[in-house]
């Protein structure tokens, strides 16, 4: 059994990557997210994912596929 779930049931969620440049990207994309929602600390991934979705009013599993997006993007060289 998967103990590795927070608490909406999603999946375990890691950032990877340059989480500065992610933020950015995702500031740039949702301009009422602010520093603070953003704010990130190794191994508190669900505090963040809760944060970005009370700010945008989107589920747990969305704001993961909008982070993980964010992160494709950068480490694909692509722009949006």
């Amino acid at each position: 059994m998967d103990t590795n779930s927070n608490k909406n049931g999603s999946e375990k969620f890691k950032i990877i990557g340059d989480w500065n440049e992610q933020s950015k990207e995702l500031k740039e994309k949702f301009s009422q997210l602010t520093d603070s929602d953003l704010k990130f600390e190794p191994g508190k991934e669900n505090e963040l994912i809760e944060r970005v979705g009370n700010r945008l009013n989107k589920k747990a599993d969305e704001v993961m596929n909008i982070i993980k997006k964010a992160t494709n993007v950068k480490s694909n060289g692509l722009t949006s």
